[in-house]
C-alpha cells in the first residue's frame, strides 16, 4: 500500500481505467491529506500534480479546469485544517511532549511568522517537506488567520495551476511528438 501511495502518479492511467470519475475523489483526498497533515509529508504532491495535468491532456474523462478547481479546494482546505491543528495542538504538544521544542522556540516561531509568515506559506507550497509543516507552524505560531488565508489561497492557486499547467503542456507535447513519428 505504501509503495502504491509513493508511486501514485505512475498509476494514474490504470486508476482512471478502474475507477472512472471516482478518480476525482481519490485525488482530492490525496492532495487534502498531503497538505492537511504533518504526517502525510511523504505523499507525492508535486509529481502527482504534473502527472494529473498530463493525464488531463490525454483523456476526455478528466478535464483540466474541473480537476484544477477541485484540487485547489483540496489544497486550501488541507492547509486550513493543518493550520488549526497547529493552533489547537501546537503549543500544548510542544510544551508537554517534547525535549527538543522549548517554549523559547515557540516564541521565535511567533516572531518569525509575524515578520515572514505570508511569504513562507506561499513558498512552502513548492517545497515538499515544508509544505506539510508550514501551516502547522503558522497555526502554532499564532499567525493571524486572515493573513494566513490570503497567502493560503494565493499559494494554492499558484501551486495547483503551475504544476497542472506544466503537466498539461508536457502531455500535449508528448502526444504531438508521438503523432509525428
Amino acid at each position: 500500500m505504501l509503495d502504491f501511495l509513493l508511486n501514485l502518479e505512475q498509476s494514474l492511467p490504470l486508476m482512471l481505467e478502474q475507477y472512472g470519475v471516482w478518480i476525482y475523489a481519490i485525488l482530492f483526498l490525496v492532495i487534502f491529506a498531503e497538505t492537511g497533515s504533518v504526517f502525510c509529508f511523504f505523499l507525492p504532491g508535486d509529481s502527482l500534480l504534473i502527472a494529473i495535468g498530463a493525464l488531463c491532456s490525454t483523456t476526455d474523462l478528466v478535464t483540466l479546469h474541473s480537476m484544477g478547481l477541485l484540487l485547489f479546494v483540496a489544497a486550501v482546505l488541507g492547509y486550513t485544517v493543518n493550520y488549526y491543528t497547529g493552533r489547537i495542538l501546537g503549543l500544548k504538544y510542544f510544551n508537554e511532549h517534547s525535549r527538543y521544542f522549548k517554549p523559547e522556540y515557540i516564541s521565535k516561531t511567533n516572531h518569525y511568522f509575524m515578520k515572514h509568515g505570508g511569504k513562507t506559506i506561499l513558498i512552502a507550497r513548492f517545497i515538499p517537506f515544508v509544505r506539510s509543516f508550514g501551516p502547522f507552524a503558522a497555526g502554532s505560531g499564532h499567525m493571524k488567520f486572515t493573513t494566513f488565508t490570503l497567502y493560503n489561497i494565493a499559494g494554492g492557486l499558484l501551486w495547483i495551476s503551475t504544476l497542472l499547467g506544466v503537466g498539461y503542456m508536457a502531455g500535449n507535447a508528448a502526444f504531438m511528438i508521438a503523432d509525428f513519428f
